[in-house]
This record gives structure tokens, sequence and C-alpha cells, in this order.
């Protein structure tokens, strides 16, 4: 019998255990194996195995990669992705109503501030003490760069005996209850500023409304003040604020009567209504800073 000849019955694979190895066909001298063919075997032999290396490896990356993917899936809600096909997002239809779980609060917003006017509206508010110097403070008053002196005060609960005219019916029949007066005087021209108290808001209106061109204060002399407006044509003004009427007498110290011409007697008079005003105006606005910070 002789080896490696071609006609033998079992063929060599390098994969099978106990194959035999062929060698050369050809016979060489000495029976030698043929190296050319051990080496691509060998060469083959190593290439299956790389192949095999990679092949695991991809095939373990895909493995976790689609384990990620439905893990990330599953995260963010019961949905999962199908094997073979991509995931998408929940369609709006899908997606949780929020009604009834998100929280709800009442709007909220600072409380309104208080009106200054409705403490010195009634008698029931406007508590805070009240004098001629209290409304009429200082030994004299500066409007813009003009300076008054301040001149005598009164304070009476005789409302009717300080008003001319028409006046004190008006006093009377809306039932004033108090009326301060003071007089202030620069360059020769003299103006008493008349307050007139009532209950109500509805009452000093009423007055206002009900007074004519002759309803006028009483001027207040005195103090350096000589006599003014007796039985001389003087301006007069009428006004209301809260539960008070203000009313002011202005003209000529020396006795002369007042013309339209007189501009420095208008100015007084408005200066004195405008500074009446602020401060019973001022006076609403202290009350009600206090009733807010309490």
């Amino acid at each position: 019998m002789s080896f490696g000849q071609g006609g033998s019955s079992q063929q060599w694979d390098p994969w099978k255990p106990n194959s035999q190895q062929p060698w050369n066909g050809g016979g060489s001298a000495g029976g030698s194996p043929d190296w050319a063919a051990l080496a691509d075997a060998s060469e083959a032999r190593a290439k299956r195995r790389r192949l095999l290396f990679i092949g695991g490896g991809a095939l373990a990356a895909v493995a976790i990669g689609t384990a990620v993917a439905v893990a990330v899936v599953s995260a963010g809600g019961s949905n999962q992705a199908s094997p073979g096909t991509e995931s998408a997002l929940p369609g709006v239809s899908d997606l949780p109503s929020a009604t009834g779980t998100v929280p709800s609060f009442e709007p909220t917003s600072a409380p309104p501030p208080l009106d200054p006017k409705d403490f010195v509206a009634s008698a029931q508010k406007d508590k805070a003490p009240l004098s001629p110097d209290i409304l009429f403070p200082g030994t004299q008053l500066t409007m813009g760069d003009t300076v008054y002196k301040k001149g005598p005060t009164a304070d009476t609960k005789d409302c009717a005996s300080t008003a001319k005219s028409t006046l004190p019916k008006v006093l009377t029949d809306n039932r004033c209850t108090r009326l301060i007066r003071v007089t202030y005087s620069r360059d020769g021209v003299a103006v008493t500023v008349g307050v007139a108290v009532f209950a109500t808001e509805a009452q000093a209106t009423k007055a206002k409304q009900q007074a004519d061109a002759k309803s006028i204060v009483k001027s207040l002399s005195g103090g350096g003040v000589k006599d003014f407006c007796v039985g001389a044509v003087c301006r007069s003004t009428t006004n209301a604020y809260g539960r008070y009427a203000y009313f002011t007498l202005a003209g000529f110290t020396s006795g002369k009567d007042v013309t339209e011409k007189d501009k420095a007697v208008f100015k007084t008079g408005d200066d004195l209504q405008e500074f009446t005003y602020r401060q019973i105006r001022r006076r609403g606005e202290a009350q009600a800073s206090a009733a807010a910070a309490g």
C-alpha cells in the first residue's frame, strides 16, 4: 500500500478531527510534506477565526443597542419598539390628558389702595383730631414763590354766626356742626378761609350747591390784620371735599373795592382755596395710611 496517492478515499479537512493530512501527490523524494499547502490551510484557519470574532462582536453590539433602545422607550411610556421597526413618538391623542392633574390656584392680587376721600367723607371714619392749628399749621404759608403771613384763627359750633347774607341759612339747613376760620395777608391784601364741617359728604356737597354769590363767611381781623371786606366789594369762592365745605373771602385791608383787574386779590383767594383742599386731602391720606398699616 502506498501513501499520498490521488486515489485515497478520505479527503483531508483541517476542521475535522483525526482527518489525514494529504501529502504531495507528486511523491517528492523522502516523503516530505507539502509546505505550501500547509501554509494555505493555516492562513485559512486564521482568516476564519477572524471572521468569527468580528461577526460575534457585531452581533453583541446589535444586542446591546436593542436593549438600550427598548429601555429608553420603556422609560418613556408603555409603548415599546417592535423588533425590526423604528419606534415613533406617541401622537397627540396618545398623550395622557393633563385635565384634573395640574394644581389650580385662586388668582391673587394686591388689595386696592384705600381711598383717602373715604376717610373724610363721614364723621364715622374721620376720627383724627381737628383744630385751626392742625388744619392750618405754622405762622406763614408759602405757595410757589409767594409767602403769606398767618393771622388770627377762630373755631365755633355756631356756624350761622360766622356767615353773612345767604350763607347762614345754607349752613343751618344742612346741619353744619362746626366752622373753623383763619386769615392770611400779604402786601395789603387779606383773605379769610372758612371751613364748615358736616356729618356727611352729602350734606357738604348740598351746601356747596345751595350757596350763591352772596354766600360769604365773615372776615376775621386782628393780630396785625386790619378790618377788611366790611361794606366793600370783595371776591369770594365756594367749594367742597368730603364732609367739608370751604369758603374764601379776599379783599384789600384799605377798604378799597375789588375789581376784575385786581389779580393779586384773585391769586390770594385761589392760593388759599388750593391750600385748604390739600390740607383736607392730606387729612384723609394720613388716616388711610394708618388704617392700611394697622
